[in-house]
């Protein structure tokens, strides 16, 4: 049956490819829930409501039943992919699957109902929690001490610029340039101006490594440091660190490790041994919690042992037989309202003491194995951008299939979604041309890796006998391909914004 004003009943929605909205399922007066009476009088708006508050016309808000506001929401759910239905390659990302163990964590009362304003007497455990956490990251990076407030990846590494600058400052050292290599992430640059320097951009070689002649006729008495990732986000591993190292401490600047790419090294070599002197850590990333889709997720930042002084405060300590709130002597201040995404910070204890160090390792070796097994799988059909062995991830390029069949990057990566897969990342590092960039992790199976390996071949080889199709793909997913340009200047899509 039909309803007034609305769209078909939920049943027959069943079997429909588009799903109506939420207001195409409305009809006036109809609504989720009712209550018989509450015993309370009802009053006029304005009594209680200054009247220059009071809409003129009520807010227009969809009216639908309970049952098919259930069945619209049920029916958009399973239209989503996540890391828990299937492979999700996006390089870079490190979309790996999250163990259930730090769910069932972080819904324990005694953790998720405590106000981070309670008096540190009444969160005792709390308190020990972080401690415990700071601890072993620190060694897990061979830094010194660590703040947890730093909300994202982002926040800590404007924490990580904030410190460097404090510490020349300290020194009566004014310092105006930090060096950045031209693979890096994106907000790498824009940390380096929120934090009031300027960048210095160091080319990449022909390897895919930073240019380490390059790096040292760019070093000066003016350089405040340098950010870098390594493995970096070409996913090779700069093996020049220890060079690149004693170049910049050499004129008295400071090592940034961009620690996005931590799951590739993790148990195996530390930051600190290569010479960094700030590390910031991506939890949401490394240490269990889900990634992306905008989330919360924090982005503690650990410091070499000269730099511990001015971390953000206050920080969680020891003091005898119990745990107090510190402030370390020349502290920039806090970084966060609080004291971090807290549940964060707990599912990552608990994935690490779950592995623990020699757990760690092995996360990072599969990690490692993975990405260089379908590397190698696909050498003849989307070559590895440089040559040599890859960390966690691999740089590919489809520079040849374009030339060849005229099918790009893109279109592969849009083919790919109707085999059931996540799209790789795609022009990313810009350095690459025609990138696409798969990071496995090291939670998925050797059987998941060969399916994407067939899907990828199956896909080149449509781009040889029918390049018009792969460009049109994908056809089978909810939404079907859109004008790229065109979609991200009209955010809400129409009918006529789709190819047909």
């Amino acid at each position: 049956m039909s309803q007034p004003g609305g769209r078909a009943a939920s049943a027959p929605l069943m079997g429909r490819e588009i799903e109506p909205t939420i207001f195409e399922l409305s009809s006036p007066g109809r609504s989720a829930y009712q209550l018989r009476t509450t015993g309370v009088e009802a009053l006029d708006l304005t009594s209680v409501v200054p009247g220059e508050y009071v809409r003129e016309e009520p807010v227009r808000l969809p009216e639908v039943s309970e049952r098919d506001l259930v069945g619209h929401v049920t029916r958009l759910s399973h239209r989503q992919f996540s890391v828990d239905l299937g492979f999700y390659p996006l390089g870079s990302c490190t979309m790996k699957y999250n163990p259930k163990i730090a769910d069932w964590v972080t819904g324990l009362e005694g953790l998720n109902s405590v106000h981070p304003g309670v008096p540190s007497e009444l969160c005792q455990g709390w308190l020990e929690l972080m401690v415990d956490l700071e601890e072993r990251l620190c060694a897990v990076t061979g830094m010194a001490a660590a703040t947890l407030q730093p909300a994202a990846g982002a926040a800590g590494e404007l924490t990580g610029l904030l410190l460097m600058r404090a510490y020349h400052e300290s020194r009566h050292d004014q310092r105006r340039r930090v060096l950045i290599p031209d693979s890096a992430h994106g907000t790498n640059p824009a940390s380096v101006t929120l934090g009031g320097y300027e960048v210095t951009t160091i080319p990449s070689g022909p390897d895919g490594l930073v240019d380490v002649a390059a790096l040292k006729a760019a070093l000066g008495d003016d350089v405040a440091g340098i950010m870098l990732t390594n493995p970096n986000t070409a996913g090779l591993f700069e093996e020049n660190i220890v060079e690149i190292a004693e170049a910049v401490h050499g004129v008295g600047g400071l090592l940034y490790y961009d620690g996005a790419n931590l799951n590739a090294i993790l148990g195996v070599v530390r930051p600190g041994d290569m010479g960094f002197d700030i590390v910031h850590m991506n939890l949401h990333k490394t240490f269990a919690t889900p990634h992306g889709g905008g989330g919360p997720g924090a982005g503690p930042v650990a410091v070499a042992e000269h730099l511990a002084p001015f971390l953000p405060g206050p920080q969680p300590a020891r003091e005898g037989d119990h745990f107090v709130w510190r402030s370390p002597e020349h502290s920039i201040g806090r970084v966060h309202g609080w004291h971090g995404n807290a549940l964060v910070l707990a599912r990552a204890l608990a994935y690490i003491e779950v592995h623990g160090g020699d757990g760690l390792r092995r996360v990072a070796e599969r990690a490692v194995l993975n990405a260089r097994y379908l590397q190698a799988r696909l050498a003849d059909t989307l070559p590895a951008a440089y040559e040599g062995p890859c960390m966690h991830e691999c740089v590919l390029t489809a520079k040849g299939l374009k030339d060849e069949t005229g099918v790009r990057g893109l279109d592969v990566a849009k083919a790919l979604l109707e085999h059931g897969f996540h799209a790789p990342t795609v022009y990313f590092p810009l350095i690459v041309e025609e990138a696409l960039m798969f990071e496995p992790t090291e939670t998925e199976s050797r059987e998941t890796i060969d399916a994407l390996v067939d899907a990828l071949r199956s896909i080149a080889e449509q781009s040889v006998r029918d390049p018009d199709g792969v460009r049109a793909a994908p056809r089978s997913t909810p939404v079907r391909r859109l004008d790229e340009a065109r979609a991200a200047r009209q955010l809400v899509a129409t009918e006529d914004a789709a190819h047909r």
